[in-house]
């Protein structure tokens, strides 16, 4: 079995652009090359929110929680699925129309 060794490098450079400072963070892994500008002071504040914000604490909250957002994406499906068949029964009823006006019904 041979291993493989691959690089990786990860740069941040911060500099000043009127009225904000900006980050760039560079990422080289092998060939592949990542980048991305970065808020340094959202940045901060987002770990900070999160490390207050510990989440729900048990696993049966956890669980409840998880029930309740499929629930919720199985609505939205079905919700989603009812207005497509709403507006197909719609266009067929103004095709038939149509060709009842036509036909001199």
């Amino acid at each position: 079995m041979t291993m493989t060794e691959i690089k990786i490098t990860a740069q941040l450079s911060v500099f000043f652009e009127e009225p904000f400072w900006i980050g760039i963070y560079e990422r080289m892994e092998g060939k592949k090359i990542e980048a991305c500008k970065i808020n340094p002071k959202r940045m901060q504040r987002e770990i900070s929110h999160q490390m207050q914000n510990p989440g729900i604490g048990t696993k049966a909250q956890q669980a409840l929680k998880a029930l309740q957002e499929e629930n919720k994406t199985e609505r939205k499906i079905r919700s989603k699925q009812k207005k497509e068949e709403e507006k197909e029964r719609q266009f067929e009823l103004r095709q038939q129309k149509k060709k009842e006006k036509h036909k001199g019904r």
